[in-house]
C-alpha cells in the first residue's frame, strides 16, 4: 500500500530532483518496471517515487525493510520482484535509506537473475534535502566535471590548497602508487549506482599544514547532532598526514573528533577528496554524504579507499572534515582551480580511474560518542 507524502514538504526543487533521478540516472521508460525498497524513515520519499513513476505510466511498486537487520527481508524481496520472463523492459531497483545501506548481499543475489536487464540504484541520506540538493547535475555532467579535475590531478605531484576559512595545505601525491576514485553516478554492468554522487578522491602521500573545516563533518557512524561547522569551524594542524592538534568552539564536535582519532589509525589522513556536485549549494544538518559532495576540499581521517596491499591498515572509523570552498594550485601553476568555478570538461573520463562502488553494507552501525 502506498501512502502519499505530505504535500507541504514537496517543492519545485524536490520534483526537479525526481525528474533528474528518473531521466538522468535511471533513464526510466514506460517499458521498465520500478521497485522502490525503503526503510521506515524514507517512507514519504519512497511514496513520491512510486507515485511519480506511475504518473509516467511506469509499473511501480514498493517494499519496506528494516535497516541493518531484517530477518524476513530476503523472503519478502523474492516474493515482490517480478520474474525476469514477465519483464518487457528493465527492472530498475531503487533502495532509499537515511543513514545506512543495508542487505547488499541479499539484493545482489536476487538481481543476478536479471543479467544486464537490471539497474540497481542505492540512495543513502534519503530525505527531501537529497532531492533538492544532490540531484542537480546529471551523471553525464558530473562525469565531465570529474574528468576535467582528474586529468589535472593525475599529472600532478604537489597541490597547495587554501580556503576562505584559513586552510593552508601542502599535499604530495603519488599517482603511481595510490589510485583515484571517481563518484559520478554512472552505471557500470555488475555494479550499484551509489547516490549522492559528485566527488574525486585519493590517498595522499603526505599532507601538512592546517585545515579549517567550515562546511560540515561526515562520519560513518550514526550521529544525532548538527553536522554543520559554519558557526563553529573545526581546525586541525597536520604534519606528515597525522593530527598534531585540533580545536573547535563547540565542545560536542571537538569531543566527537577526539574520539574518532583515538581509534587505531584514526589520527591519520586516509583520504583527500574534492566535492564536485555543483547542485549542492548549501550544507545540511544531517550527518551525510550530501555535505561531502559539496564543492570544496575534504580530508578523511581513518579508513582509506585503497586496496589493502597498497595501504595495509583497516579501521572501522572514517570522519570527513569538509570546507565550504577550495583554491588549488597544481605544481606551482599560478593559475589555480577553484571550487566555485567547476564546469564540465570536454575531456574523456580517464579509464584508469576507479568508479566508487560500495558492494557491502555501509554506515550507521553504531555511534562513536554519547
Amino acid at each position: 500500500m502506498t501512502i502519499a507524502p505530505a504535500e507541504t514538504t514537496i517543492d519545485a526543487r524536490v520534483l526537479k530532483g525526481v525528474e533528474t533521478l528518473f531521466d538522468g540516472y535511471a533513464q526510466l521508460s514506460t517499458d521498465d518496471t520500478l521497485m522502490v525498497i525503503y526503510t521506515p524513515d524514507c517512507r514519504d520519499q519512497a511514496s513520491l517515487l512510486v507515485l511519480a513513476a506511475q504518473d509516467r505510466g511506469v509499473a511501480a511498486g514498493a517494499l519496506g525493510m528494516a535497516p541493518v537487520e531484517d530477518l524476513g527481508f530476503h523472503g519478502r524481496l523474492k516474493a515482490a520482484l517480478p520474474s525476469p520472463e514477465s519483464l518487457t523492459g528493465r527492472l530498475v531497483v531503487i533502495t532509499i535509506e537515511r543513514d545506512t545501506m543495508s542487505h547488499a548481499h541479499i539484493l545482489r543475489h536476487e538481481i543476478e537473475a536479471y543479467g544486464d536487464r537490471v539497474l540497481p540504484i542505492r540512495i543513502i541520506n534519503g530525505s527531501w534535502e537529497f532531492f533538492r540538493l544532490a540531484l542537480g547535475p546529471t551523471p553525464a555532467e558530473l562525469s565531465a566535471i570529474n574528468a576535467g579535475l582528474l586529468h589535472r590531478f593525475l599529472a600532478a605531484k604537489h597541490l597547495a590548497v587554501t580556503t576562505s576559512s584559513g586552510s593552508e595545505l601542502e599535499i604530495t601525491l603519488d599517482n603511481d602508487r595510490y589510485r583515484w576514485l571517481s563518484n559520478r553516478g554512472v552505471w557500470r554492468p555488475g555494479s550499484f549506482v551509489i547516490l549522492p554522487a559528485g566527488e574525486v578522491a585519493t590517498y595522499p602521500a603526505s599532507v601538512s599544514g592546517r585545515i579549517v573545516a567550515d562546511g560540515a563533518f561526515n562520519v560513518n557512524k550514526a550521529v544525532r547532532m548538527d553536522a554543520r561547522l559554519g558557526e563553529n569551524p573545526l581546525t586541525v594542524e597536520l604534519k606528515n598526514s597525522d593530527v598534531v592538534s585540533y580545536s573547535c568552539a563547540d565542545e560536542k564536535i571537538a569531543t566527537l573528533f577526539g574520539r574518532c582519532i583515538q581509534s587505531d589509525h584514526g589520527n591519520h589522513v586516509g583520504e583527500l577528496g574534492f566535492g564536485t556536485n555543483i547542485g549542492i549549494d548549501d550544507f545540511i544538518g544531517m550527518n551525510s554524504h550530501i555535505n561531502e559532495r559539496h564543492p570544496g576540499v575534504h580530508l578523511g581521517f581513518g579508513q582509506h579507499g585503497q586496496l589493502l596491499d597498497v595501504v595495509d591498515y583497516f579501521t572501522d572509523i572514517h570522519i570527513d572534515l569538509i570546507t565550504s570552498d577550495a583554491t588549488i594550485h597544481i605544481d606551482g601553476d599560478p593559475v589555480p582551480l577553484t571550487s566555485r568555478t567547476l564546469t564540465p570538461s570536454a575531456l574523456p573520463h580517464p579509464a584508469n580511474v576507479n568508479d566508487e562502488d560500495i558492494d557491502g553494507d555501509c554506515c550507521g552501525a553504531r555511534t562513536p560518542h554519547e
